[in-house]
């Protein structure tokens, strides 16, 4: 049933209670007027003729006689016949009009007497009247009147009790609730932004317990991934002041250098991480040549793998195209896949990023000929922190955050990204943009 707003409400409430009743009081005087007519009204015109003619085969004189009178009363009290008599002068003689006589006259009789008037009479007929009528009215109005309360309490105060419940039970923690269902619009429409409110609710309480256990694994990861270079770095700088030989001093200046970086990279991976929940808001996308970003980002990345003896390589189409992106994140996005493959590329090995374009997106691949990921870990390769056998190596200076970062960027700009290993051996990463 489709709902109705509670003004039409009120109206259909109001037609039921006044209509119901006087159709249930109508129906039985039409059946007993239209079925039962021709009896009854047989037997009033008898009735109405027996008055007429002892009315009209009395003598005028005889009108104003007492017991005359108390006679044609009974007969006219019998039959529910009115009648009105008058002298030759107009004057009234006689009145007797039961309360269940019509008001308009039904017949009318003068009486003359050699050619001139001496009286007259008037004749009501007995009032359609129906007892079953009355009853049937009083029995309609009281289950109209239930029927409208029932349907209120239903539809109006059982979804409204049942909300003050649901509000005491939030208020006391307690999110799990169910409303019935109403047909008056204003009230399912409460009733719906309730639900909605308590949905949203055990959502946001869902999604604070969530965050409030990232937050501590956060916080616990970077106390674990600090602590690491920081000791070994405060271990080499007191071997330093205390200046064994310049060989020595040399050696531990370089791993302290080292440490360095594995702490600055840490702070930015930490630091980029932080920004991504706010990733909508820092995205300023702008029309891009991806393959000249593409070429770029590979022509960045060649130093680096020279200095470690690895061969990259960069595929494109010769074509390029313009697409919607923010370069600078979509750098920083590609470049944590480079730089993954760089630290995981052992001497002497390559790396191919390859770009290929087809209608609105642009497809892109990154693989190396390192060992490759292991199986377990691919499924939980892009979650931040993770603790995989290798990706947290300090050898290789992994945070578990930059793959995390690279996939929630390429998720920014309407595409994804995944892992998986090469048929020949190492890693590919395959990813596409809008």
């Amino acid at each position: 049933m489709k709902p109705l707003r509670i003004r039409q409400w009120m109206v259909v409430g109001m037609l039921i209670v006044l209509i119901l009743p006087r159709l249930c009081y109508e129906i039985p005087g039409l059946f007993d007027r239209y079925v039962l007519e021709n009896a009854k009204h047989k037997r009033q015109q008898t009735a109405m003729n027996d008055l007429i003619r002892e009315v009209g085969e009395s003598d005028v004189a005889r009108w104003r006689d007492p017991d005359w009178q108390a006679g044609l009363a009974k007969k006219s009290a019998s039959s529910h016949a009115g009648i009105v008599m008058f002298d030759a002068q107009g004057l009234e003689v006689y009145r007797f009009k039961p309360s269940g006589s019509e008001s308009a006259v039904a017949r009318e009789l003068s009486v003359f007497e050699q050619g001139q008037l001496r009286g007259k009479a008037l004749f009501y007929a007995p009032g359609q009247r129906s007892d079953w009528a009355t009853a049937f009215a009083i029995i309609a109005g009281t289950f109209a009147i239930l029927f409208i309360g029932f349907q209120i309490g239903r539809v109006v105060v059982k979804p409204l009790e049942a909300m003050s419940i649901a509000a005491r039970r939030i208020a006391g923690g307690d999110l799990e609730f169910k409303l019935p269902a109403s047909t008056v619009m204003e009230v399912a429409d409460v009733r719906d932004a309730f639900q909605a409110m308590g949905t949203g609710l055990r959502d946001s309480l869902h999604r604070q317990a969530e965050l409030e256990e990232e937050r501590r694994f956060f916080i616990s990861s970077i106390a674990h991934d600090l602590r690491t270079p920081l000791f070994a770095l405060r271990g080499f700088l007191k071997r330093l002041e205390r200046g064994d030989n310049p060989e020595k001093s040399a050696r531990y200046a370089a791993i302290c250098s080292k440490k360095a970086e594995q702490l600055e990279r840490l702070v930015a991976d930490l630091f980029s991480y932080g920004q991504l929940s706010s990733l909508e808001q820092l995205l300023q996308p702008k029309p891009l040549d991806i393959g000249s970003l593409f070429e770029e980002i590979a022509s960045d990345y060649l130093p680096h793998a020279r200095d470690k003896n690895v061969k990259l390589t960069f595929e494109a189409p010769a074509e390029s195209r313009e697409l919607l992106g923010d370069a600078h994140l979509l750098r920083r996005a590609i470049g944590n896949l480079i730089d993954n493959a760089l630290r995981y590329t052992p001497a002497n090995g390559h790396i191919i990023i390859a770009l290929r374009l087809e209608k609105k997106r642009a497809f892109f691949t990154v693989e190396d000929s390192g060992p490759g990921i292991p199986e377990q870990q691919l499924s939980h390769l892009f979650d931040a922190f993770y603790r995989g056998d290798d990706s947290r190596n300090p050898e290789n200076g992994g945070t578990g955050l930059g793959l995390t970062i690279a996939r929630r960027i390429i998720r920014a700009h309407n595409g994804d990204l995944i892992a998986g290993n090469r048929s020949q051996g190492g890693a590919i990463f395959t990813g596409w943009v809008e």
